[in-house]
């Protein structure tokens, strides 16, 4: 099997490196990535405790697929309890450090405590040590990885944080291979809350699988007639800005802070705009569709922007200037800040501002100022010191919670729900905030054939997707790889060396979303917290196909209702001691 069933386990408080047996029992029931992550958490983690305190912990997991040569299999899954929501929190994150992990010998690796200064990891192998940092503190990212690929080789891969994780901002992000984030919730906070600069890995070892022969015959077919294919084929073609024209077009483009679904300055940030750029290509570990753009103009350079970057902290800033974006997205990489919730932040203080609410001295459109605001909210100077508390407590200490765009703490990402309903319902149900890795049903709504304003079938819908992506996120496969639960069955068999029927999978699946629901119920989420911001139920939008509506609050509330039903779950969005025991969580 590609397991190599050992957890590395270092504790920053005491220095103690040890490894262990990598429980077997889980693995048949979780797999790896997200859902691995999410049971050690789960079991390890008690209730209450303070996300940046030293008894967090911060969970690497790779899966089944890391290291060997299924496609699309390079990312990392990185679990945690978020500083942002109180609440469980999984990232991702490409490039090539998962595989790194892998051939040094490890599934997972679990960091605990905190150390007394700065800190680096350095994992080779067997060879593992924990060294000091403080020549790296206050560093970008960038120049962190520089300085360590001079010390420890070009072919190490690195996980770091930049001064926003340092000043535990509670959205910073962990960078890797320079412009990959795990970007969501603050985990780069967590990080930084343990001294943890950056983690340093190179393996020597293999991977090895028991039917190489059907695995090279099943991959060959897949890549020529699944992975290669129009389906996928936009990832490497175009990457996500291709999804700009389509949401504009849906009239789901969040626009000024989510006031408007539809961007008038859509064409200048469009795909076409950053084709134009010539962009350069990059992949991560296995893969055959190589997504990422690497962008230049005029002197700054980024990998990307993506569409969440383009959208949120773009079209939702009033920012139409290309450029502009692509030296917001540069500079919030290198300090480490999610650009998704730092986008939606400084919409949600444009927005104030131009109501007379708060003067935060910028207003949409505003680039100058735009540009200077990631730097002083990493440093906490001016009114970056407000804007880095998020929108969830700005909005609280200025009751301006009906147009604070988060669920759950978690700033919104690309997608207006009010012409996808579906994805109100995916954001609010979703275990990390609001997310749009959980489930994406916009594809099928306002991108697809299936009405967008109607609530029929729309809580089967959201389940499927999040039953989805949750095996394809614990396998670990990429999510531009839109690969069946029967190929997964197929590449999976091969590579553990046992059929795993179809049915086991979507069993997994389920028993994964059920336990990260319990994480969530274990740290006081209820019912009340599956909910969208007020916009979204009382304010119509202007443009586009769903000009003139809202998502009516009686609708989504049947939807809620009907998605407890079919989970399993109480009213008070509890699973049932029935549904537990069924999935043997």
């Amino acid at each position: 099997m590609s397991y190599r069933w050992k957890v590395l386990r270092v504790n920053l408080s005491n220095g103690s490196v040890d490894t262990e047996p990598l429980n077997k029992e889980w693995t048949e029931k979780y797999f790896g990535g997200r859902g691995l992550g999410a049971k050690y958490l789960y079991e390890e983690l008690k209730g209450g405790v303070e996300p940046l305190s030293p008894a967090n912990k911060l969970i690497l997991t790779t899966g089944p697929f890391t290291g060997t040569i299924v496609p699309c299999s390079g990312k990392l899954a990185i679990t945690t309890k978020s500083p942002a929501t109180g609440g469980l929190l999984d990232c991702s994150i490409g490039g090539h450090f998962a595989s790194q992990l892998k051939f040094a010998g490890y599934d997972v690796l679990i960091i605990e405590g905190q150390a007394k200064g700065p800190v680096y990891l350095l994992i080779e192998d067997d060879k593992v040590e924990i060294r000091k940092a403080n020549h790296l503190w206050s560093k970008g990212i960038f120049e962190t990885e520089s300085k360590l690929n001079e010390e420890h080789g070009v072919n190490a891969r690195i996980l770091s944080i930049g001064p926003a994780g340092e000043n535990l901002v509670p959205f910073a992000c962990i960078g890797s291979e320079l412009y990959r984030q795990a970007g969501r919730g603050g985990v780069g906070s967590v990080m930084g809350s343990k001294k943890l600069k950056a983690i340093v890995c190179s393996g020597s070892k293999s991977v090895s699988v028991p039917d190489m022969p059907r695995l090279l015959k099943l991959i060959k077919k897949a890549i020529a007639e699944d992975v290669l294919t129009d389906t996928n084929l936009w990832a490497h073609t175009e990457g996500t800005p291709a999804i700009v024209e389509m949401s504009n077009s849906a009239g789901t483009f969040p626009t000024r802070n989510y006031q408007d679904g539809v961007f008038a300055g859509a064409k200048k940030i469009n795909s076409d705009s950053i084709q134009r750029q010539k962009p350069k290509k990059k992949a991560c570990f296995a893969c055959a569709l190589g997504c990422g753009n690497y962008t230049a103009i005029k002197g700054s350079a980024v990998e990307g922007p993506e569409y969440e970057t383009l959208a949120v902290a773009g079209a939702n800033c009033g920012v139409d200037d290309l450029e502009a974006i692509i030296k917001f997205n540069a500079e919030c990489d290198d300090l480490g800040l999610d650009t998704i919730s730092t986008g939606n932040v400084l919409g949600f203080a444009m927005e104030m501002t131009e109501r007379g609410i708060k003067d935060f001295g910028i207003r949409f459109g505003d680039i100058k100022n735009y540009l200077k605001l990631p730097q002083l909210i990493v440093q906490r100077q001016g009114v970056g010191a407000e804007l880095s508390q998020g929108v969830k407590k700005l909005a609280k200490k200025y009751g301006t919670a009906d147009f604070a765009m988060e669920v759950k703490g978690l700033e919104l990402p690309g997608y207006d729900p009010r012409g996808s309903w579906a994805m109100g319902l995916a954001y609010a149900t979703a275990s990390r905030g609001g997310c749009h890795m959980s489930a994406w049903p916009i594809a099928d709504e306002a991108f697809g054939d299936i009405d967008p304003f109607t609530i029929e079938g729309k809580a089967k819908l959201v389940i499927d997707g999040q039953h989805y992506n949750a095996i394809k996120f614990s396998l670990i496969v990429c999510d531009f790889w839109a690969l069946s639960l029967e190929t997964m069955s197929e590449l999976l068999s091969c590579v553990l060396g046992r059929e795993i029927p179809v049915a086991e999978l979507e069993k997994a699946a389920e028993r994964i979303w059920n336990t990260f629901r319990l994480f969530n119920v274990r740290e006081g989420f209820k019912a009340a917290d599956d909910t969208l911001p007020a916009r979204f139920f009382n304010d119509p939008l202007k443009s586009g196909t769903p000009a003139g509506r809202v998502l009516p609050r009686d609708q989504f509330d049947s939807m809620l209702k009907e998605y407890y039903q079919l989970r399993g779950w109480d009213s008070n969005g509890m699973p049932t001691q029935k549904k537990l025991k069924e999935l043997a969580v």
